[in-house]
């Protein structure tokens, strides 16, 4: 709709769990993708560090983008896309999929009428486009809505809410097709003058994962530590092109941050340990299993991104990769506590092993959710010209 030299595109603004995006219809977006592209980037105010002129909010977790359309597959009730708006590069990257804004997919679903309502849970089955795995996302329903309130509560944000469940049990190889992408549970890459032994794993997003020590920190360091040394995060999104040029994503490690931004994730992890959160919470070593310190657009993540956690979660009762071996050991309630800058995150996963490897039954998170605004986001109407 055109209003004056803008126009307006119908979305709604969601929180899911520790993100927040726009969530459009697809047939409200146009269908040239570098015409969309360049709407999603005028929306957001991208690129500028503070996306002062649109929505953004300066932040890779708040800069991002959920577009939605009915299934045509008879096991889904809807197809999402998800893209990661470039806050200082205007670029949108469509490779990997979101976690937190995904439980947010679920409450989008019940309330905008495309599944069929059951009380006092509705299960959503949503198919994610990027990775094309099916993830099952429970909605809890109040007065025929996805609910708000309730006492679940997640590190990251503040106060509770009521409780999603999200479950990646069908998102193994989601960028790569299998669940150890180089055929072994750890690898080694010459990076900064010497051997660094790494673990590729593909669950809901692909991660390569570093034990903290091997690039020279405890672990329990948090994001404004690791965000303030810039000289670090360059040699880890080095050390993070190494492995995305090995993986075939991108021909030349020196352009990953220009041609793949996202994907592979870059993971630090370390045994558990006493920290203070960033709010100034004591977090104690018995109370998590692995502490992890996940990378995002070249930044560390100021608290968990939900896919990723999964991908910690399956590594750390994966033998043999780095995570397992700096974890604590299952105690026999499926459970995985991980320590972050923000807090903890809790996951429930179960690996079975056969004799060609292993599988993952499940591999679920409790988030929380909040619709935050819904209406018209505002662009030029130049963006719109080819």
């Amino acid at each position: 709709m055109l209003f004056g030299d803008q126009v307006a595109i119908r979305c709604i603004f969601l929180r899911g769990g520790t993100s927040r995006g726009l969530y459009f219809k697809a047939h409200d977006l146009p269908a040239d993708s570098a015409v969309r592209d360049g709407l999603l980037l005028s929306a957001f105010g991208s690129p500028d560090v503070r996306q002062i002129n649109g929505i953004g909010g300066g932040d890779s977790h708040t800069s991002k983008v959920m577009i939605i359309a009915r299934s045509t597959r008879p096991d889904c009730d809807v197809d999402y896309t998800f893209g990661q708006v470039g806050v200082t590069v205007p670029r949108v990257d469509w490779k990997g999929n979101c976690g937190n804004l995904t439980a947010a997919v679920g409450m989008y679903a019940v309330d905008e009428g495309l599944v069929p309502l059951v009380e006092p849970v509705t299960q959503v089955r949503a198919f994610n486009t990027n990775t094309q795995k099916r993830i099952f996302i429970d909605v809890p329903i109040s007065g025929r809505h996805a609910a708000v309130l309730g006492e679940c509560a997640i590190d990251g944000v503040p106060g509770t809410g009521a409780r999603y469940l999200v479950d990646f049990r069908e998102s193994v190889g989601a960028g790569t097709g299998t669940l150890l992408p180089t055929g072994h549970a750890r690898d080694t890459v010459r990076w900064d003058g010497r051997e660094v032994e790494v673990s590729v794993v593909d669950v809901a997003n692909l991660t390569v994962f570093v034990c903290a020590r091997d690039v020279g920190l405890r672990g329990a360091e948090l994001a404004a530590q690791l965000n303030a040394d810039q000289g670090l995060l360059d040699r880890l999104e080095v050390l993070r092109g190494l492995l995305a040029e090995r993986l075939g994503i991108v021909p030349d490690w020196r352009r990953a941050a220009d041609l793949s931004p996202v994907v592979p994730f870059l993971c630090l992890v370390a045994s558990p340990a006493d920290y203070l959160a960033a709010d100034g919470r004591p977090i104690a070593a018995g109370d998590v299993d692995v502490v992890s310190r996940p990378l995002s657009s070249q930044k560390a993540h100021k608290s968990h991104q939900a896919t990723v956690g999964v991908c910690v979660s399956v590594a750390a009762r994966l033998p043999g990769t780095v995570v397992h071996e700096v974890a604590r050991p299952d105690d026999g309630t499926g459970r995985v506590r991980i320590g972050h800058s923000a807090g903890t995150l809790g996951l429930a996963v179960t690996l079975a092993q056969h004799p060609d490897g292993y599988t993952v039954e499940r591999a679920a998170l409790e988030r929380t959710c909040r619709r935050l605004m819904d209406g018209a986001v505002y662009v030029p109407k130049t963006v719109l010209e080819p």
